[in-house]
């Protein structure tokens, strides 16, 4: 049975806006995750709780992030712990890259990814 986390719905229309705004890391990762390509339905830009992961396979409670830029500014990791601490503590298993790495090293990052999957896979067929 899957987990429902709830959401802020006034987060919804910033969601629509980030899928049609995406990044070039996040447009690479996309075509090779969407369509359950690695075995599981991914969507993109999901509210979940007060925040917006950029990709989430609900089946196994699996978000995605490509960090641009921006995270690594002055302020933005204590942010980013901060927010991944609260959907950590609802189920939420946390996977980041950086959009640099998407972009020059999508092969790597697609294996760590099929990984998680895989273990993620065996968890919910034996707890």
């Amino acid at each position: 049975m899957r987990n429902i986390i709830p959401y802020n719905p006034k987060l919804v229309e910033l969601a629509r806006t980030l899928r049609n705004n995406m990044t070039l890391g996040e447009i690479a990762l996309w075509r090779e995750i969407k369509g359950k390509k690695l075995g599981q339905k991914f969507n993109r830009q999901i509210p979940i709780d007060q925040y917006i992961v950029d990709f989430y396979c609900k089946d196994l409670q699996l978000a995605i992030e490509v960090d641009g830029s921006i995270h690594f500014k002055e302020g933005h990791e204590e942010k980013d712990k901060k927010r991944q601490a609260r959907l950590e503590s609802l189920g939420v298993h946390m996977l980041r890259f950086s959009d640099t790495d998407v972009k020059n090293n999508l092969g790597v990052v697609l294996e760590e990814i099929k990984v998680i999957i895989e273990k993620l896979e065996q968890t919910r067929t034996h707890p």
